[in-house]
């Protein structure tokens, strides 16, 4: 009877174990159509170091699956495209450091980036708005809870999608990051803002006017 118990037991335990393994490289694996923070992660380091072309968009697609193949090439791991553990662990990648978000230092120069993409000859109140904007989707539940993750939402910002935001941002640009991130919010709570001479969107047109800061309108 001990030794029928010892035996469940010990198969239980295979089992559990088996799953929990299973479990974690499948959390710890990155492919085609991955999302999300560590994505951002992988993309920048490969961008960094010349791997990787494309816009970092946090979206597993062709041009990070054939950096991240060529990455593994060169570094004497299997040229799968996969960024499974071996691969992260190369990049550098902590997966729970990445799915917190950015640090302090890069919050703000990804902000930074943005801001100067996004508002280049505005006046500084209207550089400040629109770091306000970014900072008031990330208290917001409807849009991700980190500045990457709102930033790098696909077609949420226009510096992202034309390749403005891996330019070096301007001073006033930095500055405005700073007051931003500190609680500075000119645009009075908005979740939005366009530039009417530009934008042809009917959706954005219709939402309720906050206020208009040089070139931006700014609204719900």
């Amino acid at each position: 009877m001990k030794k029928l118990i010892l035996l469940v037991w010990t198969f239980f335990v295979v089992i559990l174990v088996s799953i929990i393994y299973n479990n974690t490289i499948k959390a710890a694996t990155y492919s085609w159509g991955s999302r999300g923070q560590v994505v951002i992660e992988i993309q920048s380091r490969l961008k960094k170091w010349g791997y990787y072309k494309g816009n970092v968009d946090g979206i597993y697609g062709y041009l990070t699956y054939t950096a991240v193949k060529e990455f593994q090439r060169k570094n004497g791991l299997y040229p799968d495209g996969v960024a499974g553990p071996r691969t992260l662990a190369a990049l550098g990648i902590n997966v729970d450091n990445a799915q917190r978000g950015y640090n302090g230092t890069q919050n703000h120069e990804l902000l930074s980036r943005l801001i100067s993409g996004e508002a280049r000859g505005e006046p500084y109140i209207g550089q400040v708005a629109v770091g306000g904007v970014v900072m008031n989707r990330v208290r917001d539940p409807r849009f991700p809870n980190t500045i990457p993750g709102v930033i790098y939402q696909p077609g949420a910002f226009t510096a992202v999608d034309d390749g403005q935001i891996n330019l070096p941002p301007t001073d006033s640009a930095k500055k405005a990051a700073t007051d931003a991130l500190n609680g500075w919010d000119p645009s009075g709570g908005a979740l939005f803002y366009y530039n009417p001479e530009k934008t042809t969107n009917k959706w954005i047109w219709s939402r309720p006017v906050i206020k208009v800061i040089g070139k931006h309108v700014f609204c719900k």
